[in-house]
């Protein structure tokens, strides 16, 4: 596990240490600014349970990792044992009646060993199966502007929102939804965005998604939703897609799905990384405060590092040369030293005050637009730290949004409401057990005290003979705690209606806020969302299906965009408008992603391409300036191993033609050398690379004689440096010819890095 990098004013972070480990017993030492918790061994062994805070108590930013220092393993250094601390002398062979006679039944270590090895699996997610997590803190702003509220504490009485020097521990998991626990990361879908807070009064999970907005209004429909969506049932087929009959026959029939449907089939789909997603918590929750106040509020986490996206065609090849593309990405910035980090943000609206929308606040197929409502910054979301064990940590934990603490409330969107029962019960499919909580990564830091006493696998031992309520025997104990003491209550919301299965008039409303999406979209968006809809549909047999989609959703979201759509699947365009249109020219900028990417190029990977004859001296210009500008540099070469520079100098190649691709890195540089550029020029798989680049809408520089291998691809409308020309840069391709302009030439790749994409080219005539 990496230590944390330093922190803001410039400090480190104490390492975790594993030899020997650490405890929770206020031995370790906390950063200057956190508190540390301290608890005597004598009175953990009097609690009965497992270590945490004690009534007032503060945690701090290592508080999870010294509870889980108390079941860390390693083995370096020691003997092999069986389950069972019996240390073994053989495990290659098992116990036979000589050489070739039959294995032998008092074998204990081979029956173990192999009765470990067919149980070492659990039933995997049946959505969210595919994804990685990684560690960190949430902190609070100081002061955060609020608008017509002066401190989060007149909203929220949830005391780890409103301390600026307290950070919460967190575990925050990523995921794709669709697809089996094998499948590739770069696939077309929602990803999940869920974070477990160990707050001092238990665990808050905030079960989110990259997108804002779900499918359906109601739980109801969610087992519909999942097996339209999966493979297909004769064939299991395709599989971690939504191209296919099923789904689209499902879609075409529900018009509350066309909202989410537009940010389905735009770049929010197909994610660069995980640190570059958006996160948002899709219901409206209920902030109380200490009065019982309650306020209707939506969680968005806007990353630092920009909301970019891949395209199609690279998605494609990223699943072939990594499928765990945004999974190891993950891990390497992490461990290179790099902190992730979100704004958390929160929109307010007064429950009297939801009247004024056009659409219902409890439907969860709208967003609340940020140009009627601000997102209100709180605080901040860091992860920097990896798992150590991915099956326990990572594929173990278990979310729930029903895990609350006082101060966060639901409310009665019906999807939510469904969610509240369904996410218990399919843990209990996973681990066969109501002790999931007991497993450490879902332990909370807060004390554990209630009758319950059993189950499988209980792994706490709870002292005492009174294991229910009311008890004489045991005082009583452990009592109920009032709100003044921490208590949870929920909202009283008072509720009044006659029971029925219907749905109110207010979720009615199904395109206008999909034709807002369209409106905000910049031309190379809107092109995306077309495109992607002519291979989704174009993966549709039956005309029916597709014709649906076309009048009945699209038509009904913007005429021109139906009318594309079905040009491209053999559909006979629409003549007029749909009949349910409405027809507004509302935008908001916050929806457009080309609105998102801040002026950084930390964690990109630039890949440079050499051989033999490099000039070594740009090279390692080349490489200082963009790491140090954040960057994560990678010599790309025909063969791994050194190869020799101009000056006799050996650079050591950190990846081949043959294990790698450009499709892994957002850029790449050429740097001189006549040799070396000579070699590159005639390597298909160098000018491949430098083409797909292009092709892709990718930075590229070269610098000499760099430029005469982009001289020989013919980059359409492409300028390119001469002699004397100084720095020149076209479309995202910066070049010159002249040694003395590197430096001048590196601001301007930085530049068109930071741009992420260069979608004003036109790559149709360049063969990639």
């Amino acid at each position: 596990m990496t230590p944390n990098p330093p922190t803001d004013d410039g400090t480190e972070d104490e390492s975790f240490e594993e030899d020997p480990p650490s405890t929770a017993t206020g031995d370790d030492t906390a950063e200057a600014t956190d508190e540390t918790v301290e608890e005597s061994p004598d009175e953990t062994a009097a609690d009965g349970g497992q270590p945490g805070t004690s009534d007032g108590e503060v945690v701090d930013a290592k508080a999870k990792q010294r509870q889980l220092d108390e079941v860390r393993e390693d083995g370096s250094d020691e003997f092999l044992t069986s389950d069972h601390g019996v240390r073994i002398s053989e495990t290659d062979n098992s116990l036979k009646a000589g050489q070739r006679g039959p294995t032998i039944m008092e074998d204990f270590h081979f029956r173990e060993k192999m009765t470990q090895f067919d149980h070492e699996s659990i039933p995997e997610r049946v959505v969210h199966a595919r994804g990685t997590g990684a560690y960190g803190y949430f902190q609070p702003y100081e002061d955060p502007d609020l608008g017509e509220y002066d401190d989060i504490s007149e909203v929220t009485k949830a005391s780890f929102l409103q301390d600026p020097a307290q950070k919460t521990p967190v575990f925050t998991r990523f995921s794709t939804v669709v697809g089996s626990r094998g499948s590739a990361d770069t696939v077309r879908d929602v990803r999940g965005f869920a974070i477990k807070f160990y707050t001092e009064a238990g665990n808050w999970d905030l079960v989110g998604n990259n997108m804002p907005v779900f499918f359906i209004q109601d739980a109801m429909e969610f087992p519909d939703l999942v097996h339209a969506i999966k493979p297909e049932p004769d064939d299991a087929v395709p599989q971690a897609a939504s191209a296919h009959d099923t789904f689209w026959d499902f879609a075409s029939l529900k018009p509350e799905i066309t909202h989410m449907l537009m940010w389905l089939l735009s770049g929010r789909a197909l994610p660069r990384a995980y640190w570059m997603m958006q996160g948002f918590g899709v219901h409206t929750f209920r902030f109380v405060d200490d009065g019982g106040e309650s306020v209707f509020v939506k969680f968005h986490l806007d990353p630092k590092l920009g909301t970019n996206e891949l395209v199609w065609d690279e998605t494609q090849k990223i699943a072939g040369n990594n499928p765990d593309f945004n999974r190891e990405g993950l891990y390497d910035v992490i461990e290179a030293g790099h902190e992730l980090e979100w704004e958390v943000g929160v929109q307010l609206v007064e429950e009297d005050e939801a009247d004024q929308f056009d659409f219902d606040l409890l439907d969860p197929t709208k967003i609340i637009p940020e140009t009627e409502v601000p997102v209100r910054p709180i605080g901040t979301l860091v992860l920097n730290e990896t798992p150590d064990n991915f099956f326990a940590e990572t594929e173990q934990v278990a979310f729930h949004p029903g895990n609350v603490v006082p101060g966060i409330d639901f409310t009665n969107d019906p999807l939510l409401q469904g969610r509240l029962f369904s996410y218990q019960d399919t843990q209990l499919n996973r681990f066969n057990s109501a002790n999931w909580d007991e497993i450490p990564i879902n332990r909370p830091l807060a004390e554990r005290h209630n009758n319950q006493r059993a189950g499988f696998m209980r792994q706490e031992i709870n002292t005492g003979t009174a294991s229910y309520k009311p008890n004489s025997i045991g005082d009583d104990d452990p009592a109920e705690a009032s709100a003044a003491e921490g208590g949870y209550e929920h909202h009283a919301e008072k509720v009044d209606g006659r029971k029925i299965r219907n749905r109110s008039e207010s979720f009615e409303d199904h395109f206008s806020q999909a034709r807002l999406f369209w409106n905000s979209m910049t031309d190379h968006e809107k092109q995306h969302i077309v495109d992607a809809a002519h291979f989704e549909l174009g993966k549709v047999d039956r005309m029916q299906i597709r014709e649906r989609v076309v009048f009945d959703l699209f038509n009904n979201v913007d005429h021109e965009f139906a009318k594309r759509v079905a040009e491209g699947i053999g559909v006979e365009p629409p003549d007029t408008p749909g009949d349910e249109i409405d027809d507004h020219d509302r935008e908001d900028p916050s929806l457009s992603m080309a609105n998102r990417t801040p002026e950084t190029i930390e964690t990109r990977k630039v890949a440079v391409l050499l051989d033999d004859g490099v000039d070594a001296e740009q090279v390692e210009t080349i490489r200082t300036a963009l790491e140090d500008e954040g960057a994560r540099v990678t010599i790309v070469s025909k063969l791994l191993g050194d190869r020799t520079a101009a000056s006799g100098d050996p650079i050591e190649a950190d990846e081949a033609h043959a294990t790698t691709s450009s499709v892994l890195f957002d850029a790449a540089i050429i740097p001189g050398g006549r040799d070396s550029v000579d070699a590159l020029s005639e390597q298909g798989d160098a000018t491949h690379f430098v083409a797909e680049l292009f092709k892709h809408k990718k930075p590229i520089a070269a610098v000499g004689e760099g430029v005469d291998l982009l001289d020989g691809l013919d980059l359409p409308d492409v300028d390119l440096a001469d002699d004397g020309d100084g720095t020149v840069s076209a479309r995202g391709v910066v070049t010159t010819r002249d040694d003395s302009s590197l430096d001048s030439v590196l601001d301007a790749f930085v530049d068109a890095i930071a741009a992420h994409r260069h979608w004003d080219r036109d790559p149709k005539d360049v063969r990639a």
